[in-house]
């Protein structure tokens, strides 16, 4: 009876083990800001991406209201060179993590919270605001002309509906924590109640093995599935298909994690059961 207690703990913590990992990486690095930031920081490094959302920052400034129309003319050439250079600035580094953290907030925020122009129903959005005062603060000083850079400056980078996946994730992401809480008790428990339990050590590592195999095949099909979806947006294709790298790459530390460390339980179980034979038959 012990015996089956035990197993059938292990199998639960192996089941709430399962979904809390996930749960927990997706809070940390995508519902939480600073894990968001950390994540998606290296996107504006790629030149690809860098010259897109540096053009569209520069093409969002007026110059309409600011600057006569026979100096307009002239102040054309001086944009576009922004739009190259831009990504280059001291400044930039700050600029685009800013971006991040606008575009998360405004993301992950409360619907009823978002301006009218983010409609709530509709895609996910980047919030280029900072690039576009950073812009606007080179080009002026280049032209003479004071450019009042704009509070908010949306640029779509998703599909309809995405958002209602954003705020489902958001509402059940934390509840990893309290799966893995449960997951603890279960061993704890099949620890306690085990006859032998160098073979509950050894079956929780080996179950560890199986759910970083299940884990790495399942961000691979969720990848997949992610980076099939066009939306026609260049800008926006790619700065999903660097996220979902940078997300995969992330994702592979902590199943790499759970591959050693069901690895190490096997081994401290099969020491066990070698240094406590000798003692049971004494």
């Amino acid at each position: 009876m012990r015996s089956f207690l035990a197993a059938l703990a292990v199998i639960l913590g192996l089941l709430l083990s399962a979904a809390a990992v996930p749960a927990i990486w997706v809070d940390r690095n995508i519902v939480q800001e600073d894990g968001f930031v950390a994540l998606a920081a290296p996107l504006g490094k790629n030149p690809d991406f860098q010259k897109r959302l540096a053009t569209a920052a520069v093409n969002s400034i007026d110059t309409g209201g600011t600057i006569p129309a026979p100096v307009a003319a002239l102040v054309r050439p001086v944009l576009e060179k922004a739009a190259t250079s831009l990504t280059g600035l001291p400044d930039y580094p700050a600029a685009w993590e800013e971006t991040l953290r606008k575009s998360h907030r405004l993301n992950f925020a409360d619907p009823s919270s978002l301006p009218p122009e983010a409609d709530s129903s509709t895609s996910l959005t980047l919030d280029v605001a900072p690039l576009v005062g950073l812009a606007a603060k080179q080009i002026s000083s280049q032209v003479g002309v004071q450019l009042e850079a704009p509070r908010q400056t949306l640029v779509n980078i998703g599909q309809t509906g995405q958002r209602q996946l954003i705020e489902r994730v958001s509402a059940y992401a934390p509840l990893g924590y309290s799966l893995a809480l449960g997951a603890g008790v279960a061993f704890l428990l099949a620890l306690v109640t085990a006859r032998r339990r160098w073979k509950v050590l050894a079956g929780i590592g080996v179950g560890a093995l199986a759910l970083s195999g299940l884990w790495t095949l399942a961000s691979r099909w969720a990848a997949d599935a992610v980076l099939g979806t066009a939306s026609g947006n260049e800008m926006a294709d790619l700065f999903k298909r660097e996220f979902v790298a940078a997300s995969a790459a992330g994702f592979a530390s902590w199943t790499l994690a759970a591959a050693i460390t069901g690895a190490a339980l096997i081994a401290a179980g099969l020491l066990l059961r070698v240094v406590g034979g000798p003692a049971r038959r004494r």
